[in-house]
Order: structure tokens, then sequence, then C-alpha cells
């Protein structure tokens, strides 16, 4: 089973705190990627499960079994590093195979396990070669198929793409969504891209200065975020923020004053805030509809990005000089030109002083409060 549960989990260097009181579970079979910013802690806690780092406090359990004093090769996992660390003189075959020879696993059972991986990833045709002769995709197949060919109960990958050009990046998001599907095991996959964790993942996990934030589906993220960083890591670009003033709090709804004069309407319970509170708007870019009729907003164009599906805009609104706006592709516009702005009262967000998000009260992004 590829159970993993962490209780209190902590991580310290001396006095140093790098992870403080993670609890987590993760399913069996299910796909989990750690995200936050570089330094967040997302490398040291997949280390800590595969047994590289010693716990500094609380338990990790793995399949049940607690796995604190376990050593990394007893602990059923297999993980990917960020560097392919293939052996050079070594083809493929013997690179997948090296570490059931080290433990006397019989010949026929090697062949048959190596060459059932090759196949699952694509590389069967190419298992005489020598990394040298691969690209970097081939590469990191190979490394993923060395992990495979173990049959851990959990796969931990650090980062696998971030050697690889965009193009190629793309292609092998697709390759680990179809690998988790085939073998139905549990991965665990930290990254610092956002895009990789919402196309991934069954849940993403994120961190930041050591905590964890949030644990959610990815459209739970997207759409429900906790707090302010959440909301601002989550999403490509990533949402807009306004400072504002409390006009009316509702239950079902806010209105709002930005520093620009205007007034927004956002579906959120704000029933714990105060008139006058200093709050913060949030608005997606790709929620702002040139000339929508609500929330309209008074915005002057300062540069625009064609991008062919989409137009990516940035404009003086709201009393905000870099308001960033995803428009569609075949939306004209240039530098200087003044526009109105509206955007949904459901898709608004409201974040309080210290950050924490008001609830929406809207059933989705398009839907009605």
């Amino acid at each position: 089973m590829g159970e993993v549960r962490l209780s209190n989990v902590r991580k310290q260097y001396g006095d140093v705190k790098v992870l403080q009181d993670i609890n987590l579970h993760i399913k069996d079979g299910e796909f989990v990627v750690f995200v936050g910013p570089s330094g967040c802690g997302k490398s040291t806690l997949l280390r800590m499960i595969a047994g590289l780092e010693d716990i500094s406090g609380g338990e990790l359990h793995i399949g049940g079994e607690l796995v604190n004093d376990v050593p990394p090769a007893q602990r059923g996992i297999a993980m990917v590093f960020q560097s392919y660390a293939l052996y050079p003189h070594m083809n493929l075959f013997e690179n997948m195979a090296f570490g059931l020879k080290l433990a006397n696993v019989p010949k026929p059972e090697i062949e048959r396990a190596v060459r059932q991986a090759a196949k699952t990833l694509n590389i069967d045709h190419l298992l005489d070669r020598k990394p040298k002769d691969l690209s970097g995709g081939q590469r990191q197949r190979v490394a993923i198929g060395r992990a495979i060919v173990r049959k851990p109960a959990v796969f931990l990958f650090d980062e696998p793409l971030s050697n690889l050009d965009a193009a190629l990046r793309v292609k092998m998001r697709f390759e680990f969504a179809k690998l988790h599907q085939e073998l139905k095991t549990t991965m665990i996959y930290v990254t610092h891209d956002q895009v990789e964790a919402m196309t991934l993942a069954d849940r993403i996990v994120v961190l930041s200065a050591g905590r964890l934030e949030q644990v959610g589906t990815p459209m739970e993220l997207y759409e429900h975020p906790v707090n302010r960083f959440v909301a601002g890591f989550i999403g490509s670009p990533q949402m807009n923020f306004l400072d504002a003033e409390l006009v009316e709090g509702r239950p079902d709804h806010a209105v709002v004053r930005v520093p620009s004069g205007e007034t927004v309407w956002a579906a959120v319970d704000a029933s714990r805030a105060q008139t006058g509170d200093r709050v913060t708007l949030g608005i997606r870019p790709e929620h702002f509809q040139v000339n929508g009729a609500e929330n309209p907003l008074k915005a002057q164009v300062r540069f625009v990005e064609s991008l062919g599906s989409s137009t990516q805009m940035y404009c003086a609104a709201g009393g905000s000089e870099d308001l960033s706006c995803t428009l569609d592709g075949r939306t004209r516009l240039v530098q200087g030109q003044q526009v109105a702005l509206g955007v949904p009262t459901n898709a608004c967000y409201m974040f309080d002083a210290s950050g924490e998000a008001f609830r929406r009260t809207a059933s989705d992004l398009g839907g009605t409060p």
C-alpha cells in the first residue's frame, strides 16, 4: 500500500526551523504535487519522506508503518531526481537493471521487469544505446524506468522536468499523467511550476516558509484559495491585487472602493468585516471583460502582447499601474488607449488585512451567488 501520512512533522537545523507541524494524508494511488517558492521546504519534505533527511519531530508512516528510523532502501519508495544520474558507460538496459542486479534479483526477472518498464515508457527500441545518444526527454524516461522496475509503493519526483526545454516539458507532463493512469501507484511530485501542478495533480500541497498553506484539488485552490498567498501563487498569470476600503459588508456580498474612487461588488461573505476596513480586492487576469457591464473600471492601456489565441494587456486601472488582463486573441488595443474593463461580481475575491480570504458565495466563477 502506498498510503503516506505525516503527523506534526518538523525539520530544523540547530535553531533554524525549516518545516513546522506538517500534517498531511496522501491516499494510496494518489498523485500529489508539492508547490511553493524557492526555499519554502518542498524538496526537504520530499527528502524526509525518502529518508534522505532526518525528521526532527513528528511521525511519518508509509503503508501504515512508522518509518522515521527506517533506511531509505527499506521504505518501499523510489526517487527520481532533477538530474538524470545515469551511468554513461552503461547502455539503457544496464542502467535500468543495475539496482535489481545489486539486489540479486534473478536474471529472467530482471529481463522481464526492464523490458516491461521500457515498453511502458516507449523506450524499448533504445535499450542498446548509451545515455549520450539520447535526448533529454529520453534520458528522463530511463531515470523513471530505473525507478519503475523496483515496483515501489511510492514514487518521489524532485523537479524532474526542470532541465528540459519548454516544448519537451509540455510533452513530458502528458507522459507523467499517462504513467500514473497506467501504474496507479502513489506519486509525490515537487515543482516550482504551478502549471505543472495544476495539470498533473489530484491534489496540490502549497507550502510557504516551511508551513503548509493549503491542500486541495487544483480547482479548489484556484476558485477558493484560503489566503492571499495561495491566490497569488495558483493561476498564470497571477491574480491582480488592489487595495480597497470596505463600503458595505453583507453575508452574501461586499462593496469596496478602490483608490481610483470606483466601487466594486464582490460575491463574498463579508459579515465579519466592518465598514471602513482596509481590504484587498483580488481579480484574476482572465476574468476581465472589455466593456463588461459589471463593475466597470476606467483603464488606460500601457502595453499589449498579442499571443494569437489570447491578448495579454497591462493597464493602469483601479489605482494600480500594472493591472494584468488576459483577453480574447481577437481583441485589438493600442498603447495609450482608454478602455472600460468590467469584471463579474462572482469572479471577485477579497482578503482581510492579514491576508485571509473571505469565503466566496458564488457557486462557481461563472455562476450566480
